[in-house]
């Protein structure tokens, strides 16, 4: 432990920002979701020298707006996507291995309908072809239900036209953390990265591109990054960079909004995740987590600001008829909702295609000025995405590289577990440690959030236990990622280090104002400056809530 809790300071944003201005890198990546996180990891594991830069916070983006499952593109069979179905499938359970903490098996349910969707036959030839592609083992291979059987296992569905079901293998996980740790842990190979470091234009010499101009968006200071080549991993933003780039020509991205709608579980308690057909032929998720379930998601073009995406009231309300529809009893309602959040998928445009049926595979643009970019793709296949771009880099400026991909054996930071029964002892002895507070309800979070990391954060804990002991460890989670992980402001850490805003809002709402007071002391906030982050955070939480 002492040896990670040395390696884990890497995450320092003013000595990372004066290194930034001050070297030469092989290789400057833009973009910290989880692609630009991979590519890190890839190219710094194999020996370049690595910067990586993000106008917003770590996994700002799509990255932290997914259904947060790394699955086996089920749906892709319907688009006769073979290929990707089979990569999304190996690779789940590549990033299984190596975060086990957090990339947890969840079994899914699928009911069949008399009057929608495929037959029964069908359904299981697709997912024995399912199975088969994504190398599924043979414990977690798919199950038939008869329609018994699928209102047992979920008795909220509309019973009249259920005529069967099947069960098969996804993993669920936190997509905002995921990529937070993937950051840190190309940071433990040396790769040098900060947030709130917006890259304004490039710098070229002979018509070639030889690093970028940042604004340190903090500071509000202007600094220069040479770098050999430089790849935009942006996602929706790829087209902005090729923009100012001058090279946006051919292809070009297709934006698609996709909506998440968080509901109390109490009102919405389903048995278990779920995925099941609605009147215009999608398939949405019900997923319980804690004391909610979410429910997403959508899929429409999206034409407005990229910077600012949120739910709409048309969006909720497709999702709450979705639900109403199939589970009758539950009657949802706009007022039941506890939060939402809304993210793009920065696809690749197809003419006469809808954005339902756009494919999900990435692809590589190279300008003539030689900025790389990468677009596409989905979450479980970041590791795959980064592989074929630094193979590229490699090939074209470094020939001198033989190190192949190692990314496969790359555990992440606070992952140390061998299989799913460690982390279940693991999980066990921090409940053992916890119940002794009172708090024994919150070990599967941390554990599932931190891993190994869990134990930092209990050792600070313990350290300063008080009345409160639910503030206390909400505090010294604070602690741990303001000293490991590189928070700026209350909503790097109220959504994308711990969720709180999306998946206990009770608790955020209770611990608000002394979370923020700790912001203050740390920063040295003058008091204008506490009441802007007070507002902002304020509108986020009204933002995913009120339509």
């Amino acid at each position: 432990m002492d040896e990670y809790f040395f390696k884990s300071r890497i995450l320092n944003r003013a000595s990372n920002i004066s290194q930034l201005k001050s070297e030469s890198f092989d290789l400057l990546i833009i973009g910290g979701g989880i692609t630009g996180a991979g590519i890190a990891l890839d190219a710094a594991s194999r020996g370049l020298n690595v910067a990586l830069v993000e106008k917003n916070d770590f996994a700002f983006g799509t990255s932290s707006r997914s259904t947060k499952l790394i699955h086996g593109g089920l749906r892709y069979l319907k688009q006769l996507e073979f290929g990707l179905v089979k990569e999304v499938g190996s690779e789940r359970a590549v990033v299984h291995k190596l975060a086990p903490h957090l990339v947890v098996p969840e079994k899914m349910l699928l009911p069949l309908y008399e009057t929608r969707g495929f037959g029964s036959l069908l359904t299981s030839i697709g997912l024995k072809l399912y199975d088969w592609l994504a190398g599924v083992k043979p414990e977690d291979q798919r199950r038939m239900l008869t329609r018994n059987q699928t209102l047992k296992q979920e008795p909220l569905l509309k019973p009249e036209d259920v005529k069967g079901g099947a069960i098969y293998a996804e993993y669920r996980t936190d997509d905002a953390r995921l990529t937070i740790e993937l950051i840190k842990t190309a940071a433990q190979y040396g790769a040098c990265v900060a947030n709130y470091s917006e890259v304004e234009d490039f710098i070229y010499q002979d018509e070639k591109i030889t690093g970028a101009k940042v604004k340190d968006l903090i500071s509000d200071f202007l600094f220069q990054i040479k770098a050999k080549v430089v790849v935009s991993a942006t996602g929706p933003w790829v087209d902005e960079l090729r923009t100012i780039n001058h090279s946006k020509k051919g292809k070009r991205l297709h934006l698609t909004k996709g909506v998440h709608l968080v509901i109390p579980r109490t009102k919405f308690p389903v048995k278990q995740a779920i995925y099941f057909d609605v009147e215009d032929g999608r398939m949405i998720f019900a997923i319980p987590r804690g004391e909610i379930t979410y429910v997403g998601t959508t899929d429409t073009d999206y034409q407005g600001s990229i910077d600012e995406v949120h739910t709409s009231k048309e969006d909720a309300e497709y999702l709450i008829r979705a639900v109403n529809r199939t589970f009758p009893e539950v009657n949802l309602g706009l007022e039941d909702i506890e939060s939402s959040w809304a993210g793009l998928r920065p696809l690749i445009h197809e003419e006469g295609k809808s954005a339902s049926e756009l494919s999900r595979k990435d692809e590589i643009f190279e300008s003539d000025t030689g900025l790389i970019s990468i677009a596409g793709g989905k979450l479980t296949g970041y590791r795959k995405m980064a592989e074929r771009v630094v193979d590229l880099v490699i090939e074209k400026y470094f020939d001198e590289v033989e190190s192949p991909c190692q990314t496969e054996n790359i555990p992440f930071i606070g992952s140390d577990f061998k299989n799913d029964n460690q982390v279940k002892e693991y999980l066990v002895s921090v409940a053992e440690k916890l119940q002794k507070i009172g708090l024994s309800h919150r070990a599967a979070y941390l554990v599932h959030n931190y891993g190994r990391q869990t134990d930092l954060i209990l050792s600070h804990l313990l350290k300063s236990l008080a009345n409160n002991n639910e503030l206390e460890l909400v505090k010294a989670e604070l602690w741990f990622c303001l000293t490991h992980e590189m928070v700026v402001n209350p909503s790097d850490f109220f959504i994308r280090r711990t969720g709180l805003l999306y998946f206990n809002r009770p608790l955020l709402e209770s611990v608000f104002n002394k979370v923020l007071e700790e912001f203050g002391v740390h920063f040295n906030w003058s008091s204008q400056k506490f009441q802007k982050e007070k507002s902002e955070l304020e509108m986020s939480i009204k933002l995913v809530h009120n339509f």
